[in-house]
């Protein structure tokens, strides 16, 4: 008893044994730096948080809402009882329960007296620890003409550039540089999804580092988002004449619903309000901006004008950056303005691809939930080459020989496509999809995934994508520039657009407040029930409805849709030649004709006179098939020999790679020339043969024509039932 009662004594100015954390023994209640201290009167015990993270013999056997946070009562127990035998190599007392994760190193401390001794503690996996010999460290990875920061990045107070356990800097701009406690001061109040560097922004490897480092990034949404009426001052709308002079009688206070004395707000910052009349504006004017905003922008405030409006600011404007860095977005080099054509672009980002292969199991037809599954991997690399595998019972009619081949990633990439058009995703006809607004998909991060199989797609060499909307492809890229969206863009036969049509059918003013009558509900949820006195108001409101439902109520999609696409480089590369990929993204694939597959082929001629007077004729012969092939006078298609000779069903929007080329493959000469019936019998044995991975053709040297077509529909129908049909 004299033991406990001394116990007692010696802890934080007398405070009670219940107070202090059972294992460190400070009262001390510091969320950010101790963790959430738990206190349970029916137990008698307090502990901290990150005391029950690291230390030693107590591990999480329970449910979260057991004990502490799934610790035990009875294990928390059994942990004091283990650390009591233990001292603390700072303080010298007993309780340690933290040590060195390497073996052969016996340092024990309390947690908090690790700190002190510049222990390291990571917050995840095993939730190891680390003596200051055996701690991880960061390097400079710099130059020395490099100036260094003075200053940390996050408090703004002095710093010595010097990198240690206290000064931690950012891994990836090399720039930011902060003290350990305010970085996880910092880590406690974002939380991990807003957790980020201050400088540059980073997200994925800014917090892989800080866990390395020690810092504990709590898996919550920031604190600002959790309090309760944080930004219910946002929801007061300004209503106050700020004019030099007010004109009228009932004060600057007053706004009236409509007219001389409406108080209009400012476009720009919506903090400043001015009556018409006193700002000397027309009746009709409901776009204006504040003189301090006008001196902001030297008077050009309508550069920030919205594709709904030449004055409005601008919700899909090119210099929208995303502040959400996904693990696999890539940041690439752009190519200069007026840089060819969209697979010359698309090529230049497909040459950093490197040849390891990442494996795609494809069970059935089930294309999307497998890629969706690629991209949801914590190791995927867009870089690595997709080599993908058909199980089950889809193996049965895709030939063992074609598994993880190009033919195979071509299929799988066909199947994508098309199975990401008709996902909840989009809406809309067959080849003009909007976006749609689904809750699950929101909650599932399925935009993002989307947007990044699509760029994955377009750079590994799938098909254009073909099914945007013109609506869709100016939301994302903003092209054509400044162009207002109307009733025609939104999606046919929905809710949404069937009441913005029946407004903007309304022939008087009757009919209009009839119909808006009939859908309030609908205009209070765009913000729009407004009273309308004139018919011509009718084209403003119709207007923002046409805005809210396809832009501001597909805020969170849209961005999320252009973060996943940012893959590979993709939204960017389309940024800048918006021009360029509107065609890739939104018109039809081009039919495959018999002068495009002609033209697709660089022809190689042997350099012999004798072989090249035989190759002659047969290029004349492949050219008249193809052209038989165009016409249906053959028994195999265009797109046949396309899949034949390249392994793709369709050209894809990378193009070929590496270009096609077709040579020739001549017959063994066993006899005498003109030796007829023998050149019949070596015209029947010569096959058109292919090589996958150049994509080289060789065409049989035959002395007919006939012979030469009924040669190559002979090789290109066997192989063609070889491949899984579109059934």
């Amino acid at each position: 008893m004299k033991k406990k009662a001394r116990r007692s004594q010696v802890t934080d100015g007398g405070s009670s044994q219940e107070e202090c954390c059972c294992l460190c023994r400070l009262s001390d209640d510091d969320p950010a730096m101790f963790g959430e201290k738990v206190t349970l009167r029916e137990h008698k015990l307090s502990v901290h948080y990150f005391c029950l993270l690291t230390s030693c013999g107590v591990y999480q056997r329970g449910k979260e809402d057991e004990g502490v946070f799934g610790f035990l009562v009875d294990d928390i127990k059994q942990e004091i009882r283990r650390s009591a035998r233990l001292t603390c190599s700072c303080c010298k007392k007993k309780g340690a329960c933290v040590g060195c994760y390497v073996r052969s190193c016996r340092k024990m401390v309390h947690f908090p007296c690790g700190r002190k001794q510049k222990f390291i503690s990571q917050f995840t996996g095993l939730f190891p620890s680390f003596c200051p010999d055996h701690g991880p460290s960061q390097s400079l990875c710099v130059g020395s003409d490099v100036s260094l920061p003075q200053t940390c990045s996050i408090c703004l107070d002095s710093i010595e550039p010097v990198l240690c356990y206290s000064v931690l800097k950012c891994p990836s701009c090399h720039a930011s540089w902060f003290h350990r406690d305010c970085v996880q001061r910092q880590a406690h109040s974002a939380g991990l999804f807003f957790f980020r560097c201050t400088l540059c922004n980073n997200k994925e490897n800014f917090q892989e580092e800080m866990l390395r480092m020690g810092i504990y990034i709590p898996e919550r949404d920031a604190s600002w988002e959790l309090e309760a009426n944080a930004y219910s001052e946002l929801l007061v709308v300004y209503k106050r004449c700020d004019a030099l002079t007010c004109l009228c009688n009932e004060g600057r206070t007053h706004s009236a619903k409509s007219g001389w004395f409406e108080v209009i707000r400012c476009r720009l910052c919506g903090s400043g309000g001015t009556h018409r009349k006193c700002s000397e504006l027309k009746l009709d004017t409901s776009d204006w901006a504040c003189s301090d905003c006008t001196q902001a922008t030297d008077g050009r405030a309508s550069l920030v004008a919205s594709p709904q409006a030449g004055q409005r600011r601008s919700l899909l404007s090119k210099r929208h950056l995303s502040s959400i860095h996904s693990p696999i977005s890539c940041k690439r080099p752009s190519l200069p303005a007026g840089s060819g054509t969209p697979e010359e672009l698309l090529q230049a980002l497909a040459a950093p691809l490197c040849p390891l292969r990442v494996q795609v199991e494809v069970g059935g037809d089930r294309a999307l939930s497998a890629a969706v599954e690629l991209v949801r991997r914590a190791d995927f690399d867009p870089t690595h080459t997709l080599s993908v595998r058909f199980k089950d019972h889809r193996r049965a009619s895709f030939p063992s020989s074609l598994q993880d081949s190009d033919i195979a990633r071509q299929y799988f990439l066909k199947l994508l496509m098309q199975q990401i058009q008709d996902s909840v995703v989009f809406e809309g006809p067959e080849g003009s999809k909007n976006l749609a607004l689904d809750a699950q998909a929101l909650r599932d991060d399925l935009y993002f995934d989307v947007g990044c199989l699509l760029a994955l797609s377009l750079v590994h060499g799938g098909p254009p994508v073909s099914f945007f909307s013109r609506a869709l492809y100016q939301c994302l890229f903003n092209y054509p520039p400044n162009q207002p969206l109307t009733v025609t863009h939104m999606t046919p036969d929905t809710h949404f657009s069937r009441q913005v049509s029946r407004i903007a059918e309304a022939k008087s003013l009757k009919e209009l407040k009839e119909v808006m009558a009939a859908s309030w509900e609908f205009l209070e949820l765009a913000g729009c029930n407004r009273p309308i006195s004139r018919l011509e108001e009718k084209e403003a409101l119709v207007e923002d409805l046409v805005s809210f439902t396809l832009i501001t109520r597909m805020q969170l999609p849209l961005q999320r849709f252009r973060e996943g696409l940012q893959t590979l480089g993709i939204f960017d590369q389309v940024q800048l030649f918006p021009s360029v990929f509107c065609r890739v993204f939104c018109e039809a694939a081009v039919r495959l004709t018999a002068q495009t597959l002609s033209q697709l082929f660089n022809v190689n001629f042997s350099p012999q006179e004798d072989k090249l007077s035989r190759e002659t004729p047969v290029i004349t012969f492949w050219r008249h098939f193809l052209l038989e092939c165009e016409v249906g006078r053959s028994s195999i298609s265009l797109q046949d020999l396309l899949r034949f000779a390249t392994g793709a069903e369709e050209l894809p929007a990378v193009g070929l790679l590496p270009p096609p080329s077709i040579s020739f493959l001549h017959p063994v000469i066993s006899s005498p020339p003109g030796a007829e019936e023998e050149d019949d019998e070596e015209d029947e044995g010569l096959f058109p043969q292919r090589e996958l991975g150049s994509k080289h053709l060789l065409l049989p040297v035959t002395s007919s024509y006939q012979a030469f077509k009924s040669s190559m529909e002979h090789a290109i129908s066997h192989h063609v039932h070889l491949l899984p049909t579109d059934s």
